[in-house]
């Protein structure tokens, strides 16, 4: 009886141990999948911020008559030619 009572005894802490891992998995992975959510939320915002500074900047452009070098001086060094040129594309995708 003394070696059955501790082969259950082990068998328990074996399943609770497995038990309380799983738990930690799915914990971790609730989290993980709410940052991932978190992380697309922004990306479609930056991406929806990009576009209508493209927008904005053809507007500059078309509207004032500017360059893209122009326009970009305007904005007093906050973006480059290349983020510019970048915004510009973000417009047209």
């Amino acid at each position: 009886m003394g070696e059955r009572l501790l082969r259950q005894t082990a068998r328990r802490a074996a399943v609770d141990a497995q038990a309380g891992h799983r738990r930690e998995r799915q914990e971790r992975d609730r989290r993980i999948d709410a940052l991932a959510v978190d992380v697309l939320v922004a990306i479609g915002e930056r991406d929806a911020a990009e576009r209508r500074a493209g927008e904005l900047l053809q507007t500059m452009i078309d509207r004032e008559q500017l360059s893209l070098r122009q326009a970009v001086a305007w904005l007093g060094g906050t973006i480059t030619v290349r983020g510019a040129t970048r915004a510009a594309r973000a417009r047209a995708a």
